[in-house]
């Protein structure tokens, strides 16, 4: 019988008791055996993910968003079992990009009826250890607003908590020198936001980041943005929108396998949301490092 590891986060936006019954409930009635752990800490997803693929369970699956997410693939980095996503968080960025159900019980019939797809993953060394990314990280004001929403918020308004806190930081925003290397390449500019991205969509599918970004063609997208308050922030979300992201005067864009970003001064950056250190940094690709359940194709 198939063994599924169901790892959830009570502290996670959209997490609820009820779902994680009916979740398996529908994994169960697949014939899956399903074992439930709760995490309390940071670090606990990794910890129990890790015990999963040491105990040769057949799925490892999350309920929650993208910084459990992001914790639990810490623990199944060069292991075969699948990822499967259940969303429960704010932005819930990577599952939007793969187009996995925002219902957790339709998300609960791709562990079902799904099927594998390799996808890369960021890597970024700190002083514990190596961090994975696989939506985006970045450096800047990003990661100032991750750190500037509460979790009640989160929990309260989802998405809405990221805009409320955004619409009040964005007379506060400022450039500053960066020096970006991308394969040994310098690249200096003045920017209030350097990302680093593995998905195209950081609201899907509404708000694109760049063109041709994706999860398997084994390389990471560098976006420079330089904005100084309102007027210039406000229209780079609005091109954004539009879906016209390369045509932006202030974004510049790069691609490579292996990124350093330096600042002065230095910035706080995010790891899929998660707050995760300042500048300076270096992050590279892991070509098809993880496994990830998707809806079958037709």
């Amino acid at each position: 019988m198939a063994r599924a590891l169901l790892i959830t986060n009570p502290m996670a936006a959209r997490t609820d008791p009820e779902i994680i019954r009916k979740v398996s409930r529908v994994l169960e009635k697949a014939g899956m055996t399903v074992e439930v752990a709760g995490t309390t800490k940071t670090g606990d997803a990794a910890e129990f993910a890790r015990q999963g693929v040491q105990d040769n369970v057949d799925i490892i699956a999350v309920y929650g968003g993208d910084g459990t997410t992001t914790q639990a693939v810490r623990g199944m980095v060069g292991s075969e079992v699948p990822l499967g996503l259940i969303p429960g968080g704010t932005g819930n960025i990577l599952a939007g990009n793969l187009r996995i159900p925002r219902s957790p019980t339709r998300a609960a019939q791709v562990l079902v009826r799904g099927t594998p797809r390799r996808i890369d993953l960021g890597r970024v060394a700190r002083d514990d250890g190596a961090h994975y990314f696989a939506v985006n990280c970045g450096a800047g004001f990003d990661a100032e607003l991750m750190v500037a929403t509460s979790e009640q918020a989160k929990r309260r308004w989802g998405v809405g908590a990221y805009v409320a806190q955004a619409w009040q930081k964005l007379s506060d925003i400022t450039s500053v020198p960066h020096c970006i290397t991308v394969d040994g390449e310098p690249l200096e500019a003045e920017a209030a936001w350097v990302m680093i991205a593995n998905c195209g969509e950081i609201v899907p599918p509404l708000l694109r980041v760049g063109e041709n970004i994706a999860l398997d063609d084994g390389l990471l997208d560098v976006v420079v943005v330089h904005a100084t308050g309102v007027v210039d922030s406000v229209g780079v979300v609005w091109r954004m929108m539009r879906g016209l992201p390369q045509g932006i005067r202030n974004v510049r864009y790069a691609r490579g396998r292996r990124i350093t970003v330096e600042s002065n001064p230095s910035r706080p950056i995010q790891l899929d949301g998660e707050p995760a250190g300042i500048t300076p940094f270096t992050a590279d690709v892991l070509p098809g490092a993880i496994r990830v359940l998707v809806a079958a194709a037709g």
